[in-house]
């Protein structure tokens, strides 16, 4: 009986590290440098960190302050170069008027300098409040910044042509999981959309019907 029990606890774990070795493999395949950290984001019920910033036209955007007119949508995207991120966000672009009608205020923030922002503008026609994060804080008060595997960044450079730590001119590459958090006027979380894969992101009609 002891033999079987031990035989069990030792089949179970062995299948514990190897579940977890595939997840870590395929978080790696994604650029997750998974040594460094791997980001959780936050829960509905939270509250949501304030932060003042600045937008793409320079003005300061205090998210406390954008509460007192309306719910937010705060989402995270990973730059210009991405084209996920570009097909992505100009879907967002089309479902504007529909958040306005619901009183809702969008905020997208982006390790991106403020050069690249524009470039991102430009390609996707935004028209909401968008902020560079070169600094990090937001993405670390959100819970959503990685740091990317050098893997993952030759294939960038490779395919797409960019270096994304000079890209964002950082010394390090690091990249947000591009997570989606409506936030109610009291400040508190109410949806969420994160997943750690990039090419996953929050459905168009998910975010409305939440509104």
């Amino acid at each position: 009986m002891i033999y079987r029990y031990s035989l069990l606890i030792f089949l179970l774990s062995l299948n514990f590290i190897v579940l977890n070795a595939q997840s870590d493999k395929a978080l790696t395949k994604l650029g997750i440098a998974v040594e460094d950290g791997v980001p959780s984001g936050l829960n509905i019920g939270d509250n949501a960190p304030d932060f003042t910033a600045y937008d793409q036209n320079g003005n300061q955007v205090m998210l406390s302050q954008l509460l007192k007119k309306g719910k937010v949508i705060l989402n995270f995207y990973r730059g210009a170069w991405c084209p996920v991120c570009n097909k992505y966000m100009s879907e967002f672009q089309d479902a504007m008027p529909a958040f306005i009608a619901k009183n809702a205020q969008v905020i997208s923030v982006s390790p991106e300098t403020n050069e690249g922002i524009e470039k991102f503008s430009k390609k996707t026609n935004l028209s909401n409040i968008i902020i560079t994060d070169t600094d990090n804080a937001i993405m670390e008060l959100y819970e959503v910044l990685f740091s990317v595997t050098k893997g993952y960044q030759r294939k960038i450079r490779t395919f797409l042509f960019t270096d994304i730590a000079k890209h964002n001119e950082q010394e390090t590459a690091m990249l947000p999981i591009p997570a989606t958090y409506i936030i109610e006027q009291d400040g508190t979380i109410s949806y969420v959309h994160f997943d750690l894969n990039y090419k996953e992101r929050a459905p168009i009609s998910e975010i409305l019907e939440n509104l």
